[in-house]
């Protein structure tokens, strides 16, 4: 980075040095250093080279961080943290003890708000505003990048709703792309789509009917407009809306022309941008591959069956039913409130209902999952992809809560399969047909086997099973950190000690074999990847204490603490669940 502008940028007190015919220059040179880094480093690529101009803009023109600047989902806030002090570590993006892939408040104060989720920056920036009116702060600007994707959710538009009967002083840039991680969908996307055919007129304008001073569509890669634009917003007070047109995967071709895959494109030549083959021989497919799989075999017999997918259909494997049965496949954009009530609708008449959320984006929907689904009784499928650790992308999208949040709720049925046959099997089984609904939990990545492509067989709801038998010490797992259950008790050279039973239901739990194990051993272990704190092994616990069953019991799974980014393995090794931590701990539990 010798001689470059760039190097000379540690802040934006930095940048504000430069004249304005120096900022292409250094556009270039940030995407550039961002194409370097992630091409080796993996990440989300295409959402930051999109904003490079707007980045170099926003922080040229604002005084941040006195100036609140608050970056929706945070995929393209790479330049940001680049141009904020980080550029040095940024080589340490998304590694264990490195920085966030998203912007966090806790690793720097021009991060003003923490995100990973989408829709919340304009509630935030609002709040924030709001707040800098009563302490006198008049002259404070507060500034929220959202893309069209996320502004067509519920969120938004209740923050939008807000904001427009305030005198907040606020700016939200619509970063148009016409793309979330998928094509973004909906009417919202047409209407933003007429404003760039310039069919949109002053009285037809939704923004301005919101009271927001409205300025767009502009060209986002344009540095003198965008300079230019945002010097004449500082000065006006009030709710303020800049409407700005941008390509995701600017500067890199390929990124360009496939902007789908290469959101997050893994390793690949930062000359070409051709991506590297991954290396991994004749593997397993992905869980959520044999997901997508299976239900388009299953579509096949049962025309009653829906799918359904709140934008994330590439992600979840949902784009093969999409492609097989367009008319029964429906992306919904990111609405998972939305996603949650749509399926229970279906569900009222008569339909077979697939609704796959990653287990950290139903969070999102937990009352209509209460309220909506489960309270009457509507057999809606929740397909919980992304279950456990996901890996780098950190703490806002691990799905280690959802075994805790909905095992209270009454009349659901939650499973958390072993292996992808058993993921098949309870497809098929779900189905057929039951009387309550049922979360499907699964985790990111490589299945176990090779051969999971075997005949349907039904499931019995509420089983558990024995895989080993032993004399002393009850092992019970849940879902497919069972596997490496198997494989630590493999590696001691005394296992006589140690059954190992699977409880693919986490509800109803398997009472009669519960019964047995408290009748049997003097010492139980519980492993789950997730919460320990109202999970599997709290519900195990409880039950024993209810019926008086005196019994030992360690519970492994996840602290009262929010796990940060890593790789999976590493974060297994730090909960304490990666095989040789669990060898570890079962030759201690022997003496």
């Amino acid at each position: 980075m010798k001689d470059t502008l760039l190097s000379t940028i540690n802040y934006p007190s930095d940048l504000k040095k430069l004249d304005i015919t120096q900022l292409p220059q250094l556009a270039q040179e940030l995407r550039d250093f961002i194409i370097e880094i992630i091409s080796q480093k993996e990440g989300h690529l295409g959402a930051s080279l999109g904003v490079v101009e707007l980045t170099i803009a926003l922080h040229y023109v604002f005084d941040t961080p006195d100036d609140l600047l608050v970056w929706d989902v945070g995929h393209q806030a790479y330049g940001h943290k680049i141009l904020t002090g980080r550029r040095d570590v940024f080589h340490t993006n998304r590694d264990l003890n490195g920085i966030s892939g998203f912007p966090k408040r806790d690793e720097s104060e021009y991060d003003a708000f923490g995100v990973g989720h989408s829709s919340t920056s304009i509630s935030a920036i609002l709040g924030m505003a709001l707040a800098s009116n009563l302490k006198g702060e008049k002259n404070r600007q507060h500034i929220a990048v959202i893309g069209d994707a996320s502004i067509a959710s519920g969120m938004a538009f209740e923050a939008l709703n807000h904001a427009g009967v305030t005198n907040a002083n606020m700016l939200v840039i619509l970063n148009d792309n016409a793309i979330g991680i998928d094509p973004s969908v909906g009417a919202l996307k047409e209407y933003l789509t007429s404003f760039k055919e310039g069919n949109v007129h002053e009285e037809n304008n939704i923004f301005k009917a919101l009271n927001f001073d409205y300025t767009g569509p502009i060209d986002g890669h344009d540095l003198d407009a965008l300079v230019a634009e945002l010097n004449r917003l500082k000065k006006i007070k009030g709710p303020k809306f800049l409407h700005i047109i941008t390509t995701k995967g600017k500067g890199l071709q390929l990124a360009e022309e496939n902007q789908v895959k290469y959101h997050a494109p893994g390793k690949f030549d930062p000359e070409t941008g051709k991506i590297y083959p991954k290396e991994e021989g004749d593997l397993p497919p992905k869980f959520q591959d044999v997901f997508g799989h299976t239900l388009v075999e299953l579509a096949r017999q049962n025309e009653k069956i829906i799918g359904v997918t709140p934008a994330m259909p590439s992600g979840s494997s949902m784009k093969f039913m999409m492609e097989t049965f367009p008319e029964r496949a429906f992306d919904v954009g990111i609405a998972e409130q939305h996603a949650v009530t749509f399926s229970a609708g279906m569900a009222t008449q008569g339909m077979t209902v697939f609704c796959n959320i990653y287990s950290t984006f139903l969070q999102r929907a937990y009352d209509q999952v209460i309220h909506d689904v489960a309270l009457q009784k509507l057999p809606v499928i929740f397909c919980l992809d992304r279950a456990g650790f996901v890996g780098e992308d950190g703490a806002t999208h691990h799905g280690v809560f959802d075994l805790a949040y909905l095992s209270c709720i009454p009349n659901i049925i939650i499973y958390a399969p072993l292996n992808e046959i058993e993921l098949r099997n309870i497809m098929y089984t779900a189905q057929l047909g039951l009387d309550l609904p049922i979360a499907i939990r699964y985790p990111r990545g490589r299945g176990y086997v090779q051969d999971w492509q075997k005949p349907f067989e039904k499931i019995e709801i509420g089983k558990a099973f024995m895989l080993k038998e032993g004399e002393t010490t009850a092992i019970l797992s849940t879902g497919t950190i069972g596997n490496n259950v198997i494989k630590a008790l493999e590696s001691l050279s005394n296992t006589s000690h140690f059954s190992h039973y699977h409880f693919p239901f986490i509800k109803p739990l398997d009472e009669k074999i519960l019964l047995k194990i408290g009748a049997k051993y003097s010492k139980v272990i519980t492993v789950e990847e997730g919460v320990v704190n109202g999970g599997f092994g709290t519900l195990v616990a409880n039950y024993f204490a209810e019926h008086n069953i005196v019994i030992a019991i360690k519970k492994i799974g996840i602290s009262d603490v929010f796990i940060e980014q890593g790789t999976i393995n590493q974060l297994y090794g730090i909960c304490g669940f990666d095989v040789l931590s669990l060898v570890s701990f079962f030759k201690r539990w022997i003496i």
